[in-house]
């Protein structure tokens, strides 16, 4: 009974995280969207500095009431997590600029294959056959969804290619991260928020600049605006840390499989809400498609060799062979 109990309640907190992940994630998409689209905040490098130096006061606060224990990164981990992270922002917002939005969403769509290829490499992770279609399913419904225009260019690929990369690789290492040094969502927020605020607020009027030929401190602030820059800061800690718990409980392939839920639900509420985006029929088969396989993926690898990571044992002293016995252990989706 323990083990069943055991097993509910882990199920429990999984669902939880997701939908706390989607709510805050969808949350700060649509309050972004009015907040750029509506009232013309189009600094989106120095805001992303506004949301982690909010998280930073939390992370201090919380500290200070003694929910977060002293925790212990190394500075070149912190510093190579922070390097990716900010190249991730900056890299989607160029490639958003450089890029057709098709383009740009086939760009986001890549990111799914290159995490596959990371946990591969890096963790030994293999994926059974249905996992691997599932994927694919998930990857073709969401381009019907989203995938319109396509045309490229030399400079808004690269953009691209470094976004993704550097996405891919942020999320990689906030699973990486927390495993290796037993960190829970909030003490590696403790540890990362600070020092990706500070860097994203020096460079993020720069960029802002360069991306829009706007200075942040020219704008016109109103009563309204400056509210849903705080709300929008407010919704960012929820989605910063929902971030880090789902990927540390599952991984970063499962959290960018299962998250285009959240693309869905924007596109659903952005037809609700703005009625710009209309719901055609190809939108509405691609998200059939779509939902079709997040539900075949997680069935897939929660089952024994969906998703298995290979562990390596060392021979015996007895034994002078060079072979290794390989055994395996089936990862968390």
């Amino acid at each position: 009974m323990s083990s069943v109990s055991k097993a509910d309640r882990k199920a429990a907190l999984d669902v939880a995280s997701w939908f706390f992940n989607v709510v805050t994630s969808v949350g700060i998409i649509m309050v972004n969207k009015a907040l750029m689209a509506t009232y013309g905040f189009s600094f989106a490098t120095t805001l992303t500095g506004l949301h982690f130096a909010t998280t930073t006061l939390l992370t201090i606060l919380l500290r200070w009431l003694g929910y977060i224990q002293g925790s212990y990164l190394p500075l070149p981990e912190l510093l190579k997590f922070v390097l990716f992270a900010n190249f991730s922002i900056v890299g989607m917002n160029v490639s958003l600029m450089w890029n057709s939005v098709g383009f740009y969403q086939i760009a986001k769509l890549s990111m799914i294959p290159v995490s596959c290829f990371l946990e591969v490499v890096f963790d030994k992770v293999r994926y059974s056959r249905d996992t691997k279609l599932s994927i694919l399913l998930v990857l073709f419904g969401v381009a019907v969804c989203t995938v319109t225009d396509v045309s490229v260019n030399f400079k808004g690929f690269l953009a691209a290619v470094i976004a993704v990369w550097s996405t891919a690789l942020q999320q990689y290492y906030v699973h990486f991260l927390q495993r290796k040094h037993s960190l829970g969502s909030f003490d590696l927020l403790g540890h990362t928020a600070p020092v990706q605020a500070a860097s994203l607020l020096s460079v993020g009027p720069f960029v802002d600049y360069w991306l829009t030929e706007k200075k942040v401190y020219a704008y016109d602030y109103s009563v309204i605006s400056v509210f849903f820059i705080i709300l929008s800061c407010t919704i960012a800690v929820g989605t910063n840390l929902s971030q880090f718990i789902c990927i540390g409980r599952f991984t970063a392939v499962s959290f960018q499989v299962l998250g285009h839920m959240k693309t869905i639900l924007v596109l659903i509420l952005g037809f609700i809400f703005f009625g710009k985006e209309g719901l055609n029929l190809h939108v509405i088969v691609g998200m059939v498609i779509a939902v079709a396989g997040m539900v075949w993926y997680g069935n897939a690898s929660s089952k024994p060799g969906g998703k298995e990571r290979r562990i390596y044992s060392a021979p015996s002293n007895k034994s002078h062979k060079q072979e290794l016995s390989g055994s395996t252990e089936t990862d968390e989706v």
